[in-house]
């Protein structure tokens, strides 16, 4: 039996160094135990990304009222005939968007369109059987802890509502005089997708901190960075909403001059639509002008948020806010140049595309300000 040491009694360094290579131990299974979790996630991250790409490529080709029917599980079938394109194309006759602006289509032309959205559809249910599947397997494996389940659970609940969110916003471009769905519907519609691949980022980011490097952070993180960083996530949120609006009724094509809008700061018609609140999801001079407002408050937010970090004691906190500045600044670059040309479809998808790495950016620094890495700034 060894004897009791005094709580003043120095020891040896051979015995203190003893405790991190079962650190390191520690760490490794942690790691090894999510990592069938981390590839599950990867796989949803890259299938909603490609699905908020291929929905901006529906929304620019102004295919979503292509399908004017939701058949969650009958619909994964597309025509395979003639008839069947025939029955299809006459559906979509019937509807404001054919009557009113596209009454010289023909069928070859509507198969275009149709193919862009029962790919987007089909991306759907890609990312939901995706899901089910992998979260059985992770369930009934044992392979996912209790706190990962109701991760998961929360990530299927929002893929779930993102479907019925979908129809409901394509069902407002169906009957009256709409030639578009409803602008607000399609920015709730992409918030969500955005909310998605904001969490699924985040988890990723979570299932990559071991136990042991989760212990250590709560000393460690830097609580004074912490509000700003979620504020900035706000500002990127709120201004990926009111660019779904732009994308809602083409106001990016109608004011194609920089920095001034036809000539002034704010169009003379801003609010020349009744009744008022409407002017804010539906008049293209005041979405387009809150668009860039929004956009300038972001950027300057951003260079607060990295000089801020400036004085961080982690050189992964200072690498990580100089990304997010960059892709910040490449972006509002890519947000003019398609003002400027009028919204070209390759520009728009880009800058739609620069919105999704800026969550994954400002996600990546919100981690390492949580659990700081262990490499100091060398002074």
């Amino acid at each position: 039996m060894s004897e009791k040491r005094s709580i003043f009694e120095e020891v040896d360094a051979d015995e203190v160094n003893t405790s991190e290579p079962n650190d390191r131990i520690g760490m490794a299974r942690s790691k090894n135990f999510n990592k069938p979790l981390k590839i599950w996630l990867t796989l949803l991250f890259v299938l909603v990304a490609l699905m908020i790409v291929v929905g901006g490529l529906t929304r620019l080709t102004d295919s979503g009222l292509s399908i004017t029917e939701w058949k969650p599980i009958t619909g994964a079938l597309p025509p395979f005939n003639m008839e069947m394109w025939q029955s299809e194309f006459a559906k979509y006759k019937t509807i404001p968007e054919f009557q009113i602006q596209n009454k010289s289509m023909t069928l070859l032309e509507f198969k275009t369109i149709y193919w862009w959205e029962w790919g987007h559809r089909q991306l759907g249910r890609v990312v939901g059987l995706v899901w089910l599947i992998g979260f059985v397997w992770l369930v009934v494996g044992k392979k996912m802890s209790g706190i990962w389940t109701t991760r998961s659970l929360i990530i299927g609940g929002l893929g779930g509502l993102q479907g019925a969110i979908g129809w409901w916003m394509v069902s407002s471009g169906l009957s009256g005089r709409m030639v578009d769905v409803a602008s607000y519907r399609l920015a709730v519609h992409l918030g969500i997708a955005f909310l998605i691949i904001t969490l699924i980022t985040w988890y990723l980011l979570q299932a990559n901190i071991s136990d042991q490097e989760r212990i250590r952070s709560r000393r460690e993180r830097e609580k004074n960075l912490i509000p700003i960083t979620n504020i900035l996530l706000g500002f990127v949120f709120l201004q990926i909403i009111v660019g779904a609006l732009v994308a809602g009724i083409d106001a990016g094509r109608g004011y194609t001059d920089w920095p001034l809008m036809n000539g002034e700061f704010l169009p003379t018609e801003s609010f020349s639509y009744t009744p008022i609140l409407s002017n804010f999801t539906e008049n293209p001079a005041l979405v387009q002008f809150n668009h860039r407002i929004i956009g300038y408050l972001t950027v300057l937010y951003t260079i607060y948020v990295w000089w801020r970090c400036r004085s961080s004691s982690f050189d992964a906190t200072k690498r990580r806010s100089n990304l997010v500045l960059l892709i910040v600044f490449l972006q509002m670059i890519m947000g003019i140049a398609t003002v400027i040309y009028a919204a070209p479809l390759g520009w728009a998808i880009v800058h739609q595309f620069g919105a999704i790495l800026i969550i994954v950016f400002v996600q990546s620094l919100r981690s390492q300000i949580s659990f700081p890495k262990k490499q100091l700034v060398q002074l």
